[in-house]
């Protein structure tokens, strides 16, 4: 009977308490204005972009179907964690409901899991128009992009939803204090006082295909690109291709080389500040950047956000295959 009611006792848990990013008073103003801001750059910028590629026929092309679906799921990816975080340092509240936590980290999995794939599958569409373009209409064809991106959504949900459920399960007894700014996997299950050790070895499995598979095809991918780049007679061909390849390949570098660090680093090396920065990069910095780095630099881009505001360019259409 005692078993049953410490059982009742461990379950008992109906909210959680997000410490935030930091628990001082005096920095929440700061916080706000930089979170907010940050924000707002990264919805409108992936927006836009949306917009653009929507109302430019001549971008209905499958390297702008992935941008506009990687420009959607980072509008979603950060839209899961900061709005919350927001309201929370701006009502004095730190709570969030056991349903709400669960719900968030749900749809945090789902939009980071699908960014991760949409960047490899991105890698493999320039690499495929790069060193296979007399085979791109076949191998990029309308049908085979509804796949892969069908394939990315299936995906994505399955592994969510198998985290949740496993999340579901377990009881937490060792307090309601997540000492991050959003409900995530690995602060959650320092909380609980059941047998973890499924989620563990599901959390190890799962993000290792998620974060190294689609990294792995990116490297490949670039490997090829550049190797292909090096073959380009002219050097200021070279020159601004390897420009782009650089940025693409920071960002991405920011996001996989963070998201692994917090996911497939052992247990013990967790830190609540270092995964609270780490995550900083991976949630808010690179959504905000891909808007900059994937079609500021593209003139194709810049023409389509052009006429989107009715600014006419008279200057000729110049897009470049290495620009992407």
């Amino acid at each position: 009977m005692s078993g049953g009611m410490d059982r009742i006792n461990q379950s008992s848990v109906t909210e959680f308490l997000l410490l935030g990013l930091s628990e001082s008073p005096a920095q929440q103003p700061l916080l706000f204005g930089i979170f907010l801001g940050m924000y707002l750059v990264t919805v409108l910028g992936n927006l836009l972009i949306i917009l653009a590629i929507s109302f430019d026929p001549h971008l209905h092309t499958p390297m702008y179907f992935f941008l506009a679906n990687l420009s959607f799921a980072d509008a979603c990816f950060s839209s899961t964690t900061i709005p919350k975080m927001l309201v929370n340092i701006q009502t004095h509240s730190q709570t969030i409901s056991y349903g709400g936590c669960l719900a968030q980290m749900q749809f945090f999995m789902i939009f980071g899991a699908l960014d991760d794939f949409l960047l490899g599958v991105m890698a493999y569409d320039r690499y495929v128009a790069i060193c296979k373009p007399l085979h791109y209409s076949t191998l990029m064809s309308p049908f085979v992009c509804v796949l892969f991106l069908i394939a990315c959504w299936v995906l994505t949900i399955l592994a969510a939803l198998l985290h949740t459920l496993l999340m579901a399960r377990l009881s937490f007894c060792a307090g309601n204090t997540i000492h991050h700014f959003f409900c995530d996997v690995v602060p959650l299950l320092q909380l609980s006082c059941s047998d973890i050790s499924t989620n563990q070895v599901a959390l190890f499995i799962v993000a290792s295909m998620i974060l190294t598979g689609p990294l792995f095809l990116i490297i490949l991918s670039y490997s090829h690109i550049i190797s292909s780049v090096l073959r380009v007679p002219s050097a200021s061909g070279r020159q601004k291709a390897f420009s782009t390849c650089g940025s693409h390949l920071t960002v991405v570098f920011l996001f996989y080389g963070t998201a692994i660090g917090v996911y497939l680093c052992p247990p013990s090396s967790h830190s609540g500040g270092k995964d609270k920065v780490a995550a900083v990069f991976y949630t808010v910095v690179t959504p905000m950047l891909n808007p900059f780095i994937y079609s500021l630099r593209n003139n194709d881009m810049k023409t389509a956000l052009r006429r989107l505001f009715g600014i006419h360019n008279c200057l000729p259409r110049n897009s470049n295959v290495f620009v992407f």
